[in-house]
């Protein structure tokens, strides 16, 4: 018989053993990088990119087209990466998408965005997996099967829930950031061209002099931002459930190519030990009074698809894709989504998903991947094995050393060592309080009141005090609404 206190007996693997944690990763100390030798993360992040076929999961509804990035600043002193020198011009592909619901869902609901990218470079595919939100619901990679499903349908009626969204988030107050901003007026984009787009992850540049650097990278809307009300956002729903897809082809096809400031915060590689915020959480921002924004360059996008399937469902993004200069950070979700994305792509279109058209470089490819279900491109009679005496070349550099961070302590599964104002409510609080006006505030009242109309007791009560840590009076306003007292 199961017990009714999960926490009383704990989970099992697959295999019936205990299972070692639910909530935190196993890194090298407390913010060093996840260890591949992690089986219960691995099993976990696998079985999830399983869980659905063949529709993403999730991601599954968006659209996307094809531009160019130009580079129109001078940013050499910061990365190597070719694609970043003043004046390079770079085809690309992006990806819009809502997060949560199936292929067959309309465009207008109240979710983040996807806003994934690739960019066809002279040195290889560089892919930055990102969102239209700075900052993401949680901080550790193992907690995100759990966070999507949450998100997804109840097992048993197959209805969506909103008790189910609200358990999750108020036993995670991590997710306050991204809960406030996504109940706040940013939370439904009236189209994707009227929206900014983040890299959302902390990642590093390396520049020609092997010096390192954290950046984070904002695309600016150019269109200007502009938003739905839930109102105008229902009677969408219900006329057009395509109207973002739509939109963005009409425009693309009319020649109103939008377009986007591309920018990067950057901080020095030593400041980030001592910053009072921890800088590869990803629920939390860097401000831009400790940061400011540098402008890079421009992002158009100029080109529709010729086929949806071929160009945007069969599309595979992943940050694992990445060019010199160009690396990673300790931030935990980065690390987990470098396994979990390709691995999903695996599973979703083929072992040889690299080789179809739209995922291929723009560059010769020598790889020592071969065969596999629907191989296409091959390497002949050479050897497949390296290192080999026939005359096949293959490397033996030291591959990711100049894009990596120093790290030493003990094999462990803990949260991130705390940062001086590492609190998780102190960033929502002042999105709430310094960012939205008063009328945005009683509007993400109205919304989160209307959200939490049918949870049961336990969790609304929880919901309360959650909204009240974020600004009390965001908590009282809210449970007014609800019991009719406003």
């Amino acid at each position: 018989m199961t017990s009714t206190d999960p926490q009383a007996t704990g989970s099992t693997t697959a295999t019936g053993a205990p299972a070692p944690s639910d909530r935190n990763s196993l890194t090298i100390g407390s913010n060093g990088p996840i260890l591949l030798h992690d089986h219960h993360f691995i099993d976990q992040m696998a079985h999830f990119n399983r869980e659905k076929v063949p529709e993403r999961q999730p991601h599954a509804k968006g659209g996307g087209a094809f531009g160019t990035l130009e580079v129109t600043e001078d940013v050499s002193q910061y990365t190597k990466a070719s694609l970043f020198q003043k004046g390079a011009k770079t085809e690309s592909l992006v990806r819009f998408s809502t997060v949560a619901l199936e292929a067959g869902s309309t465009d207008t609901v109240r979710d983040p965005r996807g806003f994934a990218m690739k960019f066809y470079t002279d040195e290889g595919n560089y892919d930055l997996v990102g969102n239209n939100t700075p900052i993401f619901f949680i901080r550790d990679a193992i907690k995100f099967p759990h966070f999507i499903r949450s998100q997804k349908r109840l097992a048993g009626s197959h209805l969506r829930s909103a008790d189910m969204q609200w358990d999750f988030w108020t036993l995670n107050p991590e997710t306050a950031h991204q809960v406030t901003w996504l109940m706040g007026d940013r939370g439904i984009p009236r189209s994707w061209r009227n929206q900014d787009g983040f890299g959302s992850h902390t990642y590093q540049w390396v520049n020609a002099n092997g010096e390192k650097f954290w950046v984070k990278y904002h695309f600016k809307t150019q269109q200007g931002i502009e938003t739905l009300t839930n109102d105008e956002a229902a009677q969408l729903r219900a006329e057009d459930p395509d109207y973002h897809i739509r939109d963005l082809y009409e425009n693309i096809e009319k020649g109103n190519f939008p377009t986007w400031s591309v920018e990067v915060q950057v901080m020095p590689y030593e400041d980030a030990a001592s910053y009072r915020f921890n800088p590869f959480d990803l629920t939390k921002v860097w401000p831009h009074a400790d940061y400011p924004r540098i402008k890079v360059g421009t992002w158009t996008l100029n080109r529709n698809p010729d086929n949806y399937f071929a160009q945007i469902e069969q599309a595979a993004f992943s940050p694992s894709n990445r060019v010199p200069g160009i690396g990673f950070s300790p931030d935990k979700m980065l690390l987990g989504r470098v396994f979990a994305y390709s691995d999903a792509q695996r599973n979703r279109i083929g072992t040889n998903f690299h080789q179809l058209p739209v995922n291929r470089p723009k560059v010769p490819v020598d790889t020592y991947m071969f065969d596999g279900a629907m191989a296409y491109d091959h390497s002949g009679s050479q050897p497949t094995y390296a290192p080999n005496s026939k005359g096949r070349a293959y490397s033996d550099g030291p591959g990711d050393s100049e894009e990596a961070w120093a790290v030493d302590g003990e094999l462990l599964r803990a949260a991130y060592s705390l940062h001086s104002e590492d609190s998780d409510f102190v960033q929502p609080n002042t999105l709430y309080t310094k960012v939205f006006d008063d009328g945005a505030r009683d509007r993400l009242h109205h919304t989160v009141a209307g959200a939490l109309g049918t949870v049961t007791d336990a969790v609304y009560k929880r919901a309360i005090e959650y909204w009240t840590n974020v600004a009390p009076d965001a908590g009282s306003a809210i449970d007014a609404l609800v019991k009719g007292t406003k």
